[in-house]
């Protein structure tokens, strides 16, 4: 007979994804004139698909301006999607409304990159964080006070700091009261938007070793967007790597750094500092150009104009994301070509 946990596992297994994303867009449009015409779109998310499972975390990763915030903002429904579909354990969300959405925002959350920024100035810590609660309607004020006060101590806080505004904590600690807002209605996945990135690397450890210590006390999944490889390799199972809009690369975190399948991936892990013989080993790559304008990205594939083994079906043919090793999605057309990569570069 099967042991519980592996009945478990397979029924996670055959269970709908908690958030199942299918070639998702969006578009801003660019006005223009005095009469403010459409001339023009930003494709800020291009055509992006991916799967997320109770307990996992995804990291999406990618240079600044790639498309990495958008994807998070608009899985939560805070952006309308241009196109594709977003489906939340099974149901689809992509066209409901601010209010059928409801719902669905006690189970999806958000840690945002500007720990000070995303706190309201005005409003007391405590406030901040039971603001979901009562949003939500959820416990009486006696209970709300309770449930903010076990959140404070549960990220590292004081509990009497609840009635304190944020310009009184570190960084650090408005980061805390971040995770502890998002927290707040009991979420199933929470997108963390670059939660990170502001901080000092001493205080970066330990905002990253309370998310992975949370996630096991509570089974959650992540949306972890980040443009750090080092960060995304300490805290993430499965990666995903985003060019100009698409989703260029994704596979789990080991396959990744060991065996990158698509140059750009290639380019960035070679910029990485890493005691590693492996990091030492691969040969420094130096990306000529800069990242095209997403206002009128590249024919064929996106990345074509800055990468060294580019031919001409390149320049016109869009490579699809596909399985090129078990469990190993690349886009990218050096894999038709029978040859092992990384290739030397072409001289031209």
């Amino acid at each position: 007979m099967a042991s519980p946990d592996a009945l478990a596992a397979a029924v996670a297994e055959t269970a709908p994804p908690l958030l199942d994303v299918a070639g998702l867009k969006k578009h801003f449009p660019i006005y223009k004139g005095v009469l403010s015409r459409v001339a023009g779109q930003v494709h800020a998310v291009d055509g992006v698909s991916f799967r997320i499972r109770q307990g996992e975390t995804l990291g999406l990763v990618g240079e600044s301006g790639c498309g990495k915030s958008t994807v998070g903002r608009t899985v939560l429904k805070l952006l309308e999607p241009t196109g594709g579909v977003i489906r939340v354990a099974g149901r689809d969300v992509t066209d409901l409304s601010q209010k059928a959405m409801l719902p669905y925002r006690q189970r999806m959350q958000m840690i945002f990159q500007d720990p000070y920024a995303s706190l309201n100035p005005r409003m007391q810590a405590g406030a901040i964080v039971g603001e979901a609660l009562v949003i939500h309607g959820v416990g009486t004020p006696a209970e709300r006070r309770d449930r903010v006060a076990w959140l404070f101590e549960r990220v590292g806080l004081r509990p009497e700091r609840m009635y304190a505004y944020a310009h009184e904590f570190s960084g650090g600690q408005r980061q805390r009261l971040g995770i502890a807002r998002a927290l707040a209605v009991g979420p199933e996945l929470i997108v963390c938007d670059e939660p990170v990135s502001a901080l000092d690397v001493s205080i970066q450890a330990q905002i990253l070793n309370l998310l992975m210590d949370l996630q096991d006390e509570f089974g959650l999944a992540f949306l972890f967007i980040s443009h750090d490889l080092a960060v995304v390799e300490h805290i993430a199972s499965q990666v995903a790597v985003m060019y100009l809009g698409r989703i260029v690369e994704m596979t789990d975190r080991a396959s990744l750094f060991d065996m990158p399948l698509h140059p750009y991936t290639e380019a960035l892990l070679s910029a990485v500092p890493s005691p590693t013989s492996s990091a030492r080993s691969r040969q420094r790559t130096i990306l000529k150009g800069d990242v095209p304008s997403p206002i009128n990205p590249p024919k064929g594939c996106h990345f074509h104009t800055r990468c060294p083994y580019a031919t001409a079906r390149c320049r016109a043919e869009e490579p699809t994301l596909r399985e090129v090793r078990p469990g190993h999605l690349a886009a990218c057309h050096i894999h038709d070509r029978g040859v092992r990569f990384p290739l030397v570069p072409p001289t031209e």
